[in-house]
C-alpha cells in the first residue's frame, strides 16, 4: 500500500528574523495545508531548507509536525544525507517521532556509484521499519539513481517502496514503470510534470506549488484519479506560468517570497540563500495575481 496518493506538499520551514524556526507559523502552515486538502506533509526536504538545519532542529521539526498533524494525513520525513550513518540516525529519530514514511535523497557531493547507492539505501532501510521513498534529483546532488537501481532496491528491500522522481527524464521514469510493472510507487518531483507522470502510473506529486495552492494541486490529482483527465490537464496547464515563476530562482527562494506576499510570514532564508532579484519578484507577483492568489 502506498504511503499516500495525490498531492503531498514539500513544506517550507518558516524562520524568524533572527534565524530560528518559527514554530507558531509552522503550525499555521500545516493546518492550512490540511484544510486545503493536501494528502501528505513532506517535512525537512529541500524546500524545507534541510541542508542548513542542525540535527537537533531537523529532529525537532519532524517531531513538531508529527504532533500537529496527529495522524490526520501521512507525514513523510526527509532524512537523507551524504553520510550513511547520519541518515540512519535521522531516520531512526523520525520513526520514533511518529513519521509515516521517509524520503531519502541520493548522497550529494561525495556522490556514489550505483553499487554504493544500493549499499547506502539498504543500510538505512534496514535500520527502520518505515516505508521509504528514494529521492532522485541529480540537478541538486550530482548523481542519478538509475531506473534499474530504483527497481532493484524496491524489489530486494521490503520497506523501500518508491521514488520521488525529479530528474525530468520521462524516458527514465517510463522505464521505472515498465521494469516494475507498476509496483514501484512513482511521485513527480516537478510541479510542471505532475499529470504526465500520473499518466505513467504515478501515485501523485511532492509539490512546491502546494505551499501556496494546496487545493488546486490536490484537485489536479483527484480529477485524474477520478477519470476526469481533461480537467486534470486543464489544471496542470493553467499552473505552468506560475510554476515557472516559482522556479525562476533556486527553490525555495520564490515560494517563500510568494508566501510572504500572501501574508503567511514564511520569514527569511538561511544563507547562502538570499532575497529574490526585484525583477523576478515582480514576475512572481504578476503570475500569482493571474492565478488568483493575490
Amino acid at each position: 500500500m502506498s504511503i499516500f496518493e495525490g498531492a503531498g506538499v514539500a513544506l517550507i520551514t518558516p524562520f524568524k528574523e533572527g534565524g530560528e524556526i518559527n514554530y507558531k507559523k509552522l503550525e499555521e502552515l500545516v493546518e492550512e495545508q490540511i484544510a486545503g486538502g493536501t494528502d501528505s506533509i513532506i517535512v525537512c526536504g529541500t524546500t524545507g531548507e534541510s541542508a542548513t538545519l542542525t540535527h537537533d532542529e531537523h529532529i525537532r521539526e519532524i517531531q513538531f509536525v508529527c504532533k500537529v498533524v496527529n495522524g490526520r494525513i501521512p507525514v513523510v520525513a526527509g532524512t537523507g544525507s551524504n553520510c550513511t550513518s547520519t541518515a540512519v540516525y535521522l531516520s531512526q529519530c523520525a520513526q520514533e517521532a511518529g513519521a509515516d514514511g521517509l524520503l531519502l535523497v541520493s548522497p550529494y557531493y561525495n556522490k556514489s556509484t550505483q553499487k554504493g547507492l544500493k549499499a547506502h539505501f539498504t543500510e538505512i532501510a534496514k535500520s527502520v521499519k518505515l516505508p521509504i521513498l528514494l529521492y532522485n534529483v541529480p540537478s541538486r546532488t550530482g548523481v542519478n539513481i538509475e531506473p534499474e537501481t530504483i527497481v532493484d532496491l524496491c524489489k530486494s528491500v521490503d520497506n523501500i517502496v518508491g521514488v520521488k522522481e525529479a530528474s525530468g527524464n520521462f524516458s527514465a521514469i517510463a522505464k521505472i514503470a515498465s521494469l516494475s510493472r507498476g509496483w514501484v510507487d512513482i511521485y513527480s518531483g516537478n510541479d510542471d510534470q505532475t499529470v504526465p507522470i500520473l499518466s505513467l502510473g504515478g501515485k501523485g506529486v511532492i509539490s512546491v506549488l502546494s505551499n501556496i495552492a494546496p487545493r488546486q494541486v490536490h484537485d489536479m490529482c483527484a480529477a485524474y484519479f477520478a477519470g476526469k483527465t481533461e480537467e486534470s490537464l486543464r489544471l496542470q496547464l493553467k499552473a505552468v506560468p506560475l510554476i515557472e515563476a516559482l522556479f525562476c530562482e533556486v527553490n525555495p527562494i520564490p515560494v517563500k517570497e510568494a508566501l510572504n506576499m500572501m501574508g503567511k510570514e514564511a520569514g527569511p532564508y538561511r544563507k547562502p540563500l538570499v532575497a529574490m532579484d526585484p525583477a523576478n519578484k515582480e514576475r512572481l507577483r504578476r503570475e500569482m495575481e493571474a492565478y488568483g492568489l493575490l
